[in-house]
């Protein structure tokens, strides 16, 4: 299951430099790719508007 961000996302970059294996785009808001996001909560920890979370 992989990680999502939602329109809460402030484009900050902070979550960026943080994923093991760089899953995470540039954009007016960020975006995580699914088939290479392994899950491991990184991004999510140190997102500080909240605007990450497990896929549902």
């Amino acid at each position: 299951m992989a990680y999502v961000i939602s329109d809460d996302c402030v484009a900050c970059g902070t979550c960026q430099p943080e994923c093991p294996t760089e899953s995470i785009s540039e954009g007016d808001i960020y975006s995580i790719n699914p088939d290479t996001c392994i899950d491991c909560g990184t991004c999510a920890d140190v997102c500080p508007s909240g605007a990450i979370s497990p896929e549902a």
